[in-house]
């Protein structure tokens, strides 16, 4: 999901299981701490209970589309300056779209990150990353390489652990459920926002 949260407004984006009820969810988490949220549809409605068919799913529409539809979704809300999130595919994603946008007031990544272009460049852009210790789709050795080269790109980057939790641990739906590690995650990521809208 690609979310995008804040003072403006946010908009958290779906993972590979398309926009599924803990997408709505963690969106009416964050109004009701104040916050404007949009919860763009990259998928057409489909959702799925496998990660596999979730990734077949993401090929069959292509990067490019994938990101063509967020943009648009986003665009209407852009100028007031977003907030981009996303859990996993959709932390991918708002990390695309928030390293494009100078407006951009922060980036929340829940499950997942992105590789950067070489000329990746922001302006202390606030960057808080969630994810599971281990996880198989963020390994020790990526992690440390994404974060050196995020902070060359300028960004305020921090990273937060959860030993034990599966992948995707903040939907109650799927076996990587991990409630403890949620509560916690939440926690933080509210305190984030605040922050940025104190700084607003």
């Amino acid at each position: 999901m690609t979310p995008t949260c804040g003072l403006a407004g946010a908009s958290p984006a779906h993972s590979a299981y398309g926009p599924r009820p803990a997408v709505e969810a963690a969106a009416e988490r964050l109004r009701a701490a104040g916050h404007r949220v949009w919860t763009p549809d990259l998928f057409d409605g489909w959702t799925t209970g496998s990660v596999e068919e979730g990734m077949a799913k993401r090929d069959e529409i292509g990067k490019d589309e994938l990101l063509r539809r967020a943009i648009l979704a986003a665009a209407p809300y852009s100028e007031r300056g977003l907030v981009y999130a996303g859990f996993s595919l959709g932390a991918s994603v708002a990390q695309t779209l928030a390293l494009g946008d100078e407006k951009a007031r922060g980036l929340l990544l829940l499950h997942g990150t992105s590789d950067l272009a070489p000329n990746a460049s922001v302006e202390e852009l606030p960057v808080q990353l969630h994810v599971a210790e281990p996880d198989p789709f963020e390994t020790d050795d990526w992690l440390s390489a994404w974060y050196l080269q995020m902070r060359r790109a300028g960004a305020d980057v921090e990273i937060h652990r959860y030993r034990g939790a599966g992948h995707l641990y903040t939907d109650p739906e799927l076996p990587d459920w991990d409630e403890e590690a949620a509560g916690r995650t939440w926690s933080v990521a509210l305190a984030f926002l605040e922050d940025l809208e104190d700084g607003a």
